[in-house]
């Protein structure tokens, strides 16, 4: 499958800021703005400290005390609103936006071809499409606007710093320029191993989904202990994971808070000097303090929001993988809509391999005329499989031409041919929900009446009717609380409803009893009338009145003919047929 050159690249703060922070610029201008109020509201009360100490206590000035505390008090209301609002904008429309990616990344993964979901695990699906943008809200929400919101803040700080003290300020900004230089190498250091986070984590959610599906398998074979041990393998790599990457955190804010600590102790040493010379003020001193605490504390913060970035952008990556990735539409060039769809199916010479140099099917031809059905006999790994999927569009040929009505389908786009499809496969899938909601899956909005005659259809309500919800009966998930051949009638019923043109039957009567075989066969019947079939069968009694069987050996085709032609012939399809009559 093509990839993008793009995929492999990462997500650089500039490509983010175009396709994330630009088209909501309103908003994020909105936030700055609110934490540029904050900011300078926050100011008020090291301003007023100042003229407290050196003003209205030496004056015992009653009346601007007064004012003083309501004036800091208003800003601490400031600061309050502010923060709600910071919250109520940018955090819910940080959560919106997750909510908005994960429908594309979903809407992406189910545009993939069929060989994607063959090569990549369900649940690491589930953990990429889930988690991977989580990140975003840092971009989003108040974590960008709390890093330019911090440097506005430590800005500002510096220049009412530089303005009471200049040589106590240089003193201050050489850790700062010392820190910064640190935080940048392990950032740099840190985003690949936030990136590995990503894939681990999908990869053990892949494998806790396959254990919580495969739990009967599990049990049956006792082997509880051994599924226990696979996890806790992929349980202590995230661990170890999750270990380095808050070590190198840790490092970054511990590095804060040495190198700005000492600044500190050197401001006491100094301020000290300067007060007991006459040259600073105790209230000056008290500004300087408080001012050096609100430029630090940004600064320490940025460090923690720097590691939340990098933690979104590595997410980024990911995503970005994903999508971009070539939908199976976009495969070669899908052009041709089909308009006056008959289901005339041709395989000329066509040869196909899931690994390059193993060919699984060579130069099949064959040709299914509209309402007429063909059947695929042969041994297991065969093939058989193979040329119902190339049948499906599931796949597509590296040599030779499928064609439908004349066309190419290679070249055909895929929704106007899978409207008129059917599928029926032996390991049929059902959701989680109701017989009802089931048959109707393909069909949401079809009729009551049109219901009830595919349940009939299907023999469906052979079994329904003896349920206390009927039709209602909640199945469980994947129909866990069904029979295999309850399960399987209830797939034709939903392919009788879907009324296709051409059906694919694949084991479609494998997991039923005898008796509902013979009620099934009854049904099939209806559901291939006038249209074009390929069926895959063991059971060779279920496909006698094939147009055309298929013996497919070795990938290729070693005899086809009616049934009474291929005993006739009395070579491989005899073989078989008389073998299971013995059976």
């Amino acid at each position: 499958m093509k990839e993008s050159s793009k995929s492999q690249s990462k997500v650089t703060i500039t490509s983010a800021f175009k396709t994330i922070i630009w088209p909501r610029r309103k908003l994020v201008l909105i936030g700055l703005v609110l934490i540029v109020i904050s900011r300078l509201a926050s100011l008020v009360l090291p301003w007023k400290s100042k003229a407290l100490l050196d003003d209205v206590i030496p004056n015992k000035d009653f009346d601007a005390l007064y004012d003083l505390l309501w004036l800091v008090g208003l800003a601490l209301l400031v600061q309050a609103i502010t923060s709600f609002l910071l919250t109520r904008i940018l955090s819910v429309q940080a959560q919106y936006l997750i909510s908005e990616l994960r429908a594309q990344v979903q809407k992406k993964v189910l545009s993939l071809p069929i060989s994607f979901f063959d090569n990549t695990k369900s649940g690491a699906l589930v953990s990429r499409i889930m988690n991977d943008v989580e990140g975003v809200r840092n971009l989003i929400g108040t974590g960008l606007v709390q890093l330019v919101g911090g440097t506005i803040t430590a800005v500002v700080s510096l220049v009412l710093l530089i303005r009471i003290n200049a040589w106590m300020t240089l003193f201050v900004f050489l850790p700062v320029a010392v820190f910064g230089f640190v935080a940048l190498k392990a950032f740099k250091y840190i985003r690949p191993i936030f990136r590995n986070r990503g894939k681990i984590n999908a990869e053990v959610t892949g494998r806790l989904t396959e254990t919580l599906a495969g739990v009967r398998v599990i049990k049956g074979f006792g082997a509880e202990e051994q599924e226990n041990k696979i996890f806790e393998d992929g349980v202590e790599r995230l661990y170890q994971n999750v270990k380095k990457s808050l070590t190198s955190t840790a490092l970054v804010t511990s590095s804060a808070t040495f190198l700005l600590g000492l600044a500190s102790v050197g401001i006491m040493g100094i301020g000290g000097y300067f007060m007991m010379e006459g040259d600073m003020t105790t209230g000056e001193f008290l500004f300087f303090t408080i001012l050096l605490g609100f430029m630090i504390a940004p600064i320490i913060q940025m460090s923690n929001i720097g590691s939340q970035l990098t933690e979104a952008l590595a997410g980024l990556d990911r995503t970005e993988e994903l999508m971009n990735l070539t939908p199976e539409d976009q495969i070669g060039e899908r052009t041709i809509e089909l308009d006056q769809f008959k289901g005339n199916l041709k395989f000329d010479n066509v040869s196909f391999s899931y690994e390059k140099g193993k060919e699984v099917i060579h130069n099949i031809s064959f040709e299914a005329m509209a309402g007429t059905t063909v059947a695929l006999v042969g041994s297991s790994g065969s093939g058989k499989s193979t040329i119902a999927g190339l049948s499906a569009t599931f796949l597509n040929p590296n040599k030779g031409v499928v064609t439908i009505d004349g066309q190419d389908m290679s070249k055909v786009k895929l929704a106007s041919f899978r409207k008129h499809l059917g599928v029926v496969l032996q390991d049929e899938f059902l959701f989680e929900g109701t017989i009802r909601e089931n048959i109707l899956f393909p069909r949401p909005d079809a009729s009551e009446e049109r219901l009830l005659a595919a349940v009939k259809a299907g023999y469906v309500n052979e079994f329904t009717d003896r349920f206390e919800d009927g039709l209602d009966t909640l199945i469980g998930e994947r129909g866990v609380k069904l029979s295999g051949g309850q399960r399987q009638r209830i797939a034709i019923a939903r392919a009788i409803l879907a009324d296709p043109k051409i059906i694919i039957l694949d084991e479609a009567t494998s997991n039923l009893d005898t008796e509902s075989e013979a009620l099934i066969q009854k049904s099939l019947s209806e559901l291939v009338k006038d249209r074009t079939t390929i069926v895959i069968a063991h059971r060779l009694s279920t496909i006698k009145k094939a147009d055309q069987i298929l013996v497919i050996e070795a990938g290729e085709i070693a005899e086809r003919g009616t049934h009474e032609e291929l005993i006739a012939l009395e070579g491989r399809y005899f073989d078989l047929y008389t073998y299971q009559a013995r059976i």
